[in-house]
């Protein structure tokens, strides 16, 4: 029976859909900070950024009623267990960016991806080409979440941009890959061609004992030489990953490496091993990340175009450049091939960063539905079950941030987590979001304990609790 709520979010979705479908040229640009977002978004609550953070916030990762939320200057925990009083419980200072994370356990992983003269807290900024300088991952302890301990470092190759976890079968350990670019022959510790990942062990246990165990050369052949054009139209060059995401029940992992995309098994996740790579060398500039559906037979690379940094959600750029990509995965994992792209139809102001960034599946058996951050351009939910015409269900954006220089703001990931979308802004905070769709209302069923976004985990077809 078709009840009047029911209805009502009927007719929301309607205008949602209608709204997202406009030419972009036929939207206005919202004011500065003025919130606009289709009618099936509820704007739960904004927790402003802790003023012991001073930097930009980054990355997330999600376990029990805790979000951990990356900062440059370090991160923070706050408490969802009431996402509508979604609080701050500690904040840590530890300068070195991008902090990017990962939570397993008591463990917390987080990325430092800038040069410093030592791996403490109270650690400043050093050149790469001192080869004193550190850069890689820090542990800490996180059982006490009013007091998070800093209990281990470890140095690796041209830092760590981004990093994932991949527990071993037993539990006692957890494998992480470093993911690292931008090599130069000037750096003692980040030598051209640097085709390569890192991989450190960690006991669980004993997390003091971490290390490097391999560093594989995922590209042997050298990978894409790049045109050496410039922004916008030019084509990166592989030096290396920018992302790769695990999906360890299924063995599989899928790497977005600056000039192509590629697909690993990982059934020993010591020695990683390409099975397919993908190129487009027309509509892609920087293969920036990836995610796979639950049943592990699509993937959807995002093209970082610009940087992150860059006003790419304009006319001028056009709506395949920056955007996201579906391939759909043949062959027994052999092959990855493309359907089609995503972009965000409303055109953004000249002064945003706007270009496809960090997102997650929300749990809908049945369907493969993608919330996913934009920086200026806000958040936006894809439906993508038909891989070579995905659909956007839903978007909330703010007008340009004038709280920070241009091009600097915006949502830098968005992810969904027990009924909720969390959204790391910049410089605005954490913002929580809440999806009344009826496309989208059976994800509410699912539960799960822990998301970390690099390492996706299966969601039971008929609801239920994720493990």
């Amino acid at each position: 029976m078709l009840t009047p709520r029911r209805a009502l979010i009927l007719v929301a979705a309607a205008v949602a859909m209608v709204s997202s479908s406009l030419p972009a040229q036929a939207q206005a640009i919202p004011a500065p900070g003025e919130i606009v977002k289709s009618a099936n978004v509820e704007h739960v609550t904004n927790v402003p950024k802790p003023t012991a953070l001073a930097d930009i916030h980054t990355d997330m990762a999600f376990q029990g009623d805790y979000a951990y939320v990356g900062n440059y200057s370090g991160f923070s925990i706050y408490n969802i267990a009431n996402p509508a009083q979604t609080s701050l419980v500690s904040s840590v200072v530890c300068p070195g960016g991008q902090m990017d994370m990962s939570v397993y356990g008591n463990l917390l992983i987080g990325s430092v991806d800038s040069s410093r003269n030592n791996d403490s807290c109270s650690s400043t900024s050093q050149s790469a080409t001192n080869k004193a300088s550190w850069e890689g991952i820090r542990i800490f302890d996180i059982s006490d979440k009013a007091n998070p301990k800093y209990v281990k470092s470890v140095e690796t190759n041209c830092g760590s941009h981004t990093n994932t976890l991949i527990p071993d079968k037993t539990g006692q350990n957890v494998y992480v890959y470093v993911s690292s670019y931008a090599p130069s022959a000037t750096f003692p510790d980040c030598q051209p061609p640097h085709d390569l990942i890192s991989i450190i062990k960690i006991p669980v246990a004993n997390p003091t004992a971490a290390g490097v165990i391999a560093a594989p050369n995922l590209f042997p052949g050298g990978g894409n030489p790049g045109d050496g054009n410039a922004y916008p139209e030019g084509t990166s060059a592989t030096t290396g990953c920018h992302d790769i995401t695990a999906y360890p029940s299924k063995n599989i992992a899928a790497g977005a490496c600056m000039g192509e995309g590629v697909l690993m098994d990982i059934t020993n996740p010591e020695q990683p091993k390409i099975t397919a790579t993908a190129r487009d060398d027309v509509n892609f500039a920087f293969w920036h990340s990836a995610t796979f559906n639950n049943e592990g037979t699509k993937v959807v690379f995002t093209d970082e175009l610009g940087g992150g940094s860059r006003a790419t959600c304009n006319a001028a750029i056009g709506q395949l450049k920056g955007a996201n990509a579906y391939y759909d995965i043949a062959n027994r994992g052999k092959n990855l091939i493309f359907k089609g792209y995503y972009k965000i139809p409303r055109h953004q102001a000249d002064t945003e960063n706007c270009v496809a960034h960090n997102g997650s599946l929300l749990p809908v058996p049945g369907k493969d539905i993608m919330v996913q951050a934009w920086y200026q351009g806000g958040i936006v939910v894809v439906d993508f079950t038909d891989s070579a015409n995905p659909q956007e269900i839903a978007f909330f954006e703010r007008g340009p941030d004038n709280t920070a220089p241009p091009l600097s703001g915006g949502f830098w990931s968005a992810y969904y987590y027990n009924g909720y979308i969390y959204g790391s802004d910049f410089n605005l905070g954490l913002d929580v979001l809440k999806l009344n769709d009826p496309r989208t209302d059976a994800a509410a069923s699912v539960r799960t304990n822990i998301l970390n976004a690099q390492t996706q985990g299966s969601y039971p077809e008929s609801g239920g609790t994720r493990p």
